[in-house]
């Protein structure tokens, strides 16, 4: 493989050594017998290291403990001592293979175990949903295939997104987390995270912006002030399209948001602590806009989002965070699946399970992904393989069950709550700006016409980019076969390489020109760009192709539609040899230039072809058939002529104004299955007396009320006062059913308190009530009882809460909200405890009701566990929590974790959120958007109270979810001793993530404490700036 080029060299290098040796020793070379490998070497034969490389060992290594032994053998100048070093190198090749061949066991029992526990889920729900009729199941199945002949753009059930008719003003926003993103200059290419992914994002918001019936686009990514990188990355807004006049449109802009590490660049892999605080900043954003978007077009209604569109795992959490918080429409575009690179990882056999995860942070990118796919409404895929060969690898998709539910839904037949994402394939677009009319004519003369007999009286007139190619060349004018990646061993340069060197025809024909992205010094790269870069070095002096092969140290961004055109004026062609590629931009963009393309059979060139023809597909691993195609393309003109004319014929449709009238379409198909309720912002013009009046010894408060209640006699100035406020309060009491919605005013600070507090058996200790009186006097002491409100949020169900709180000193009506069964119910204690019935509709979408009851139960008890390990707790449940017991003694042998449970509720389409509580004695299921921690952002949004302000009190562990109450804008206090029991065993698998990629490890918004008394909290809020 593309890999492991670097052996060959040495292998020759190791002949040499073998063949001196051979001369010297008269064969009395030996290698040390490996008895478990069977390797056998007659003593009268000569050790061949070589053979035993590539015969042995060879296939699919490339690890770089054998780079630093083969230096060490170069490096030993006694012919003996080199000999032997030989032999140690071997056997530790051989024991290297031994570990893969374990890693590669292991692996296909994992693989086998989850294709039995898939299959065993859709057994399930195909059982459920029996009653589907065969004339159904012919329906659906011929609907796929006819969708799947040719690149599907709008199905028949979707009406395509005119420009004329579009008077709405939609305001949309992009996601984009990591890399370094900016309107202009993009520094492609500069890391593994600034790619194409950042060019499509910023083009796709421009586009959309600029496609009528579009008031306003928003593509939210990172903020970031290192002095690493340039300091247009810490620039809050920047304007990536201006609006043309009369247009009535806002245009598009790039917001970057703070999050994690204020003046450090750090890679994606390092981003997932912090996501939370990603999540508020931009919600706070959102509001912001909706609010004065409303103002400006909708009455002063809020307007949001028409959309929110996540790219990529972290920014697919993001938005689905995002959509649960606002009741918004998601849609998520993977661009490269993490699960699909997981398994390419095993394969190879070089690292462990736990080493990827270790170094990619694979398990937390995929449950991001899972977490995407449960919250999306439809995901964007550039071509069907992606959705048959990657997606299908998710517990969240499976393509049998998506066909089935999309045919129910049609025929009106209910999916008994199971619920699977809609997959459209809509190819990227491309800006054809930089495409002029010249480019696309048929007879715009060759190379010869440009550069004249004598390049250098014109090289003047020629970009400097074709200068700098040139040069390379001793006949500049013969076709040029044009490579453009990164280098990177999956993109497979060095096969095309050793194709082009190993085909003497071809290299009569034509040149081959590499460009590999931009270096300095190819030693100060990245481990596997360098071993690609020298691998190329070695090849190009191994074939003696030096002046007809070209690999320019440095282009720009703005200079490649010029290398394109080079290519095209000597009539050449594109070449894209990746070992697999996902979609394929560079070979649209060369169609664009009127070259013909000779592209990979796996991924995405498949589907790009079908629509162009205008080339040839190869396998990637097959050196002849690669030369084979280029070979035919540059020798015969007239198919050569033909491919171009069909590409430049073809090319519109993966223009961007074709992608966003697809793409709108689908979005607008999808938001009528979604809910229309949308969230409300309470307005509310003064601040209410009865809450403003609860402090008393607020001087400002005192004197500021004004109304009609005369009082008869002389009364004392404090006297007057207090029966002022309560004939007030009456009056307030008096109106409460006239429809006036109450909230906690102008709050300066929110007090939550979160701290899961029971004993071993799941019973409330008396440190609950002991935390809730300390905060509140901890407040009074701090602030001032009435710029504070106090939101108390646990997994208990009301009832249990009602009865803790029942012997505290504590009024209930202190309380602005209670937030129970672990974040389905919300209650507000002064509208006498009254449901928040559009939280309850708010996180309705997506619940199965009913249809998930029995199953959740069943599913949650391991396969050895008895039938009474987990039974329904009827008391706790609602019509938005299931509620179960656990027998202390099923806690950890009998119950699945939660991350198992929601895997297995998810391969058969529920899609549900999983919380142990009460020290693993309870189990709560619950609707998808609701948690503890969405229950606060709802509320931040309703009552205008910034997130900023809000203070969480938890303990140091705590219910499942306690690691999503940690992370975010809010304040956290970590009362230590204040928790004894969580319920955090039950959490994850062993071989998933760890608490590291879930929690940030040094965040200031978090501080601790040793004890949970009143001035020690106060001591705590004074440090945390809370004043």
């Amino acid at each position: 493989m593309a890999g492991n080029e670097w052996i060959n060299g040495y292998l020759e290098a190791i002949l040499d050594v073998g063949s001196g040796t051979r001369k010297r020793y008269d064969g009395q070379l030996k290698i040390a017998k490996f008895p478990e490998h069977k390797v056998q070497v007659k003593e009268e034969k000569v050790f061949s290291p070589t053979k035993y490389f590539v015969e042995e060992v060879i296939n699919s290594f490339d690890e770089s403990d054998l780079h630093r032994t083969w230096v060490k053998v170069i490096a030993t100048r006694n012919t003996r001592e080199r000999s032997n070093r030989l032999e140690n190198m071997c056997w530790r090749i051989w024991h290297l293979a031994r570990k893969k061949k374990q890693i590669a066991w292991d692996d296909a029992r994992r693989l086998a175990k989850r294709r039995l526990e898939r299959e065993q889920g859709r057994n399930d729900a195909a059982d459920d949903l029996s009653e589907l009729s065969e004339g159904e199941k012919e329906k659906g199945d011929s609907n796929y295939t006819e969708a799947s002949k040719d690149m599907s753009r709008i199905n028949s059930d979707t009406q395509i997104w005119f420009d004329d008719d579009k008077a709405k003003h939609l305001y949309i926003v992009l996601i984009s987390m990591h890399g370094l993103v900016r309107g202009e200059n993009m520094e492609l290419g500069r890391d593994s995270d600034t790619g194409g992914q950042v060019k499509y994002v910023v083009e796709l918001a421009r586009a959309l912006a600029n496609t009528k019936g579009v008031h306003r686009v928003d593509l939210l990514t990172r903020q970031i002030t290192s002095p690493e990188v340039d300091s247009s990355y810490g620039e809050p807004t920047e304007m990536l399209s201006c609006p043309s006049d009369g247009s009535g449109s806002c245009g598009a802009y790039l917001i970057r948001i703070p999050c994690g590490p204020r003046n450090k660049y750090i890679p994606k892999e390092s981003l997932w602590p912090h996501i939370p605080e990603f999540v508020d900043g931009a919600l706070n954003h959102i509001v912001t806009m909706a609010r004065a978007l409303g103002d400006q077009l909708n009455g002063g209604k809020p307007t949001w989002p028409y959309v929110i569109h996540g790219h990529y795992a972290d920014a697919g959490e993001v938005a689905a965070r995002l959509s649960g918080a606002l009741n918004v429409p998601m849609v998520l575009t993977g661009h490269s699946l993490g699960r699909n690179k997981f398994e390419q990882l095993l394969k190879q056999g070089r690292l462990s399970r736990e080493d990827i995860n270790a170094t990619y942070k694979i398990m937390r990118r995929i449950e991001g992904e899972e977490m995407g796919l449960d919250a999306a409404e439809m995901v964007v895929t550039s071509t069907r393989q992606e959705i048959e060969e990657q997606w299908g690898l998710y517990d969240g998709f499976d393509p049998k069950l998506e066909r089935k539910l999309r045919v129910r839904r049609r025929r009106g037949v209910s999916c008994l709550g199971r619920y699977m994402p809609r997959m459209v394939v809509i190819p990227p677009g491309m800006d054809f700006s930089y495409v002029t009319t010249q480019d696309s004519l048929e007879n715009d003369g060759d190379l010869k016409s440009l550069l004249g007999p004598d390049r250098a009286q014109n090289k003047r007139h020629l970009p400097p980019i074709w200068s700098e190619i040139m040069r390379f060349f001793t006949n500049p004018h013969k076709p040029t076969i044009l490579a453009l990646s990164r280098p990177d061993p999956k993109k497979n340069v060095t096969t095309l390489l050793k194709a082009f060197g190993e085909c003497q025809a071809l290299r009569e024909l034509a040149n081959l020109t590499l460009i590999l992205g931009n270096r300095d010094d190819i030693e100060e790269m990245s481990n596997s760009s360098s071993v690609v870069l020298t691998t190329v070095l070695k090849l190009i002096d191994k074939y003696d192709l030096y002046g007809q092969v070209a690999y320019p140290k440095h282009h720009k961004q703005s200079e490649v539609p010029e290398i394109y055109r080079l290519a095209a004026k000597t009539k050449g062609v594109f070449i894209n040899p990746a070992l697999v590629e996902p979609f394929g931009l560079t070979l649209i963009e060369a169609a664009a230039y009127g070259l013909p393309v000779v592209a990979t059979k796996n991924g995405g060139p498949v589907d790009i072809l079908k629509v162009l023809h205008n080339g040839l597909l190869v396998d990637p691993h097959d050196q002849k058939a690669i030369a084979d195609a280029l070979l035919k393309l540059v020798a015969d003109k007239n198919l050569w002529a033909e491919c171009r004319k069909n590409g430049l014929r073809n090319i519109h449709r993966f223009s961007w104004p074709e992608h966003c009238r697809n793409y709108l379409s689908h979005v607008e198909h999808c938001r009528n299955r979604h809910p229309t309720s949308r969230l409300e912002i309470i307005t509310i013009p003064e601040e209410p007396m009865s809450d403003s009046l609860r402090d008393v010894e607020d001087i400002s408060l005192r004197f500021s009320i004004e109304g009609d209640i005369k009082l008869n006699g002389e009364i004392d100035a404090a006297t007057r006062q207090k029966k002022l406020i309560e004939a007030i309060s009456q009056l307030a009491s008096s109106n409460s059913n006239t429809g006036i919605t109450y909230s906690p005013g102008r709050r300066q600070m929110l007090f939550v308190i979160a701290a899961d507090c029971y004993d071993n058996n799941g019973g409330i200790t008396e440190t609950f009530q002991a935390i809730i009186k300390n905060v509140m006097k901890a407040a009074g002491l701090s602030i001032g009882l009435g710029k504070v409100g106090f939101v108390l949020v646990t997994g208990s169900s009301l009832r249990e809460t009602m009865q803790a709180l029942s012997s505290c000193l504590v009024n209930i009506e202190d309380f602005d909200s209670l937030v129970c069964n672990s974040g389905s119910e919300l209650y507000y204690p002064w509208r006498d405890m009254v449901a928040d019935t559009d939280y309850e509709a708010h996180i309705e979408y997506r619940w199965p009701g009913e249809n998930v009851r029995s199953m959740a139960m069943r599913l949650a008890r391991t396969e050895d566990g008895d039938k009474d390990d987990i039974t329904e707790y009827v008391e706790a449940c609602s019509s938005r929590c299931y509620s179960y017991s656990i027998k202390p003694s099923a806690k950890l042998l009998q119950t699945r974790r939660m991350d198992d449970l929601r895997q297995r509720l998810r391969m058969r389409g529920f899609r549900c959120n999983i919380v142990y509580t009460r020290a693993a004695s309870k189990l709560n299921v619950v609707p998808l958007f609701a948690s503890r921690m969405q229950a606060l952002r709802y509320l931040s949004i309703r009552w205008g109270i910034d997130l900023s302000k809000v203070v969480l009190f938890v303990g140091e562990r705590g219910d499942t979810d306690h690691e999503d109450l940690l992370g975010g804008l809010h304040k956290t206090l970590v009362l230590k001793g204040s928790v004894p029991y969580g319920s955090e065993k039950l959490l994850r698998s062993e071989d998933n993530f760890k608490r590291e990629d879930a929690v940030p490890q040094d965040n200031s918004n978090i501080n601790s404490i040793e004890n949970y008394e009143a001035h020690n909290i106060a001591g705590a809020l004074d440090a945390l700036e809370i004043k």
